[in-house]
């Protein structure tokens, strides 16, 4: 007996030295660890880089903490031409400086970041969800930000669909898909003396959106030829203050003057609108309905209180615009996108009440009317 407790007394001090002697080493290792940073013994210049070791072991952490994070998700069809041209537009002013285009080489200053940003033309090592996640996330210690909207996450693979596709374009397939074909009419000096005219911004909102007679590339953006004024600089506003979440506008918008918004829409408003996407098609009473008097055991008012040419210059008029572009919007309401916007405070609770069959034909009724003052064109 006397045996055993000597034994048992020898593996607690045994355990004890050791434990004792790991914390030693630990503390040693801090304190190591701070001297090392307190001295500045590491170089940590991007003009000399990291030592090979640490470069190997950084690149194989981010890569296996890439895949470990990834979303086990059905991505949607990254062949879409009209999510492959929102994505061109948004690279084209958000990435193309870091990461360089078939129009323009990386930027040497971007060249010597550390690590540099790479060649995009290589993204075939990564899995559609991986790339999904890089561009939602982005990355630390990189320079790569992440989404500035992350609850939008099909603006997200409308940048991973133009990644996809980029490796294969040529200077010329990728200049018409990032700047579309669209030609603003050239400020006289007075215009530009006296910001009377539409200002440089007009172009930059072409890419997406249009200008003069012609409308958007994509139909997952709003046409906005004759849409209200007033709506689209309170758009403007949410957008920039971050009220209305959309990591493609956010950008778009951060620098824009009170004065630009005001530009960006009279110009907008000024214009002619654009005839519908579709043929009248067989009428549907039940959507004529709902979009006429709502549902009132449901509590969705009518669509037209708010929407058609009568209602208030604060809402958009939906007559004309892409059904993909209605449904879009108003199932990502559904499916829990809340904005801080008066908008969204307002739609995100209808869009709610409504099935997504409902949705999809109330998207197609309103592509299929003819937009305010489109009748008098023709």
């Amino acid at each position: 007996m006397p045996s055993a407790r000597k034994s048992a007394l020898t593996i607690r001090l045994s355990g004890r030295r050791i434990l004792i002697g790991l914390g030693s080493l630990v503390s040693l290792g801090l304190v190591g660890a701070g001297m090392f940073a307190w001295l500045g013994i590491y170089n940590v210049a991007a003009s000399v880089g990291h030592f090979y070791v640490v470069d190997r072991i950084l690149r194989f952490g981010m890569e296996n903490s890439v895949k470990a994070r990834a979303p086990d998700i059905v991505p949607p069809d990254l062949t879409d031409p009209n999510l492959i041209r929102l994505g061109a537009a948004h690279y084209y002013a958000g990435c193309a400086y870091c990461h360089g285009s078939p129009d323009t080489p990386i930027s040497p200053i971007a060249h010597s970041m550390l690590p540099p940003p790479p060649d995009l033309g290589g993204v075939e090592r990564w899995k559609d969800q991986e790339l999904f996640w890089l561009v939602r996330n982005g990355l630390k210690y990189t320079g790569m930000p992440a989404w500035p909207g992350p609850s939008r996450d099909e603006e997200v693979w409308a940048a991973v669909a133009f990644l996809r596709a980029m490796p294969g374009m040529n200077r010329a397939q990728y200049t018409r898909l990032a700047l579309g074909d669209v030609e603003i009419a050239a400020q006289s000096g007075e215009e530009i003396a006296t910001g009377e005219g539409p200002s440089d911004a007009v172009q930059a909102c072409a890419r997406c959106h249009g200008g003069g007679a012609k409308g958007p590339e994509s139909d997952l953006v709003p046409v906005l030829h004759g849409q209200p004024a007033d709506m689209m600089v309170q758009a403007l506003r949410d957008y920039a203050a971050g009220r209305r979440p959309s990591g493609i506008m956010q950008a778009a918008t951060s620098g824009l003057t009170e004065r630009e918004m005001v530009q960006l829409a009279t110009y907008y408003a000024g214009l002619t609108p654009l005839r519908p996407e579709g043929a009248p098609g067989e009428t549907d009473s039940r959507v004529e309905r709902l979009v006429a008097e709502g549902d009132a055991a449901r509590n969705i008012p009518g669509c037209v209180q708010c929407h058609d040419n009568r209602a208030l210059p604060l809402y958009p008029r939906l007559a004309g615009q892409s059904a993909r572009y209605l449904e879009g919007r108003l199932t990502a309401w559904r499916a829990g996108l809340r904005g801080t916007s008066a908008t969204d405070a307002i739609m995100a609770p209808i869009a709610g009440r409504l099935t997504p069959e409902e949705i999809s034909r109330i998207a197609q009724h309103f592509a299929r009317q003819p937009a305010a003052g489109e009748s008098a064109v023709r």
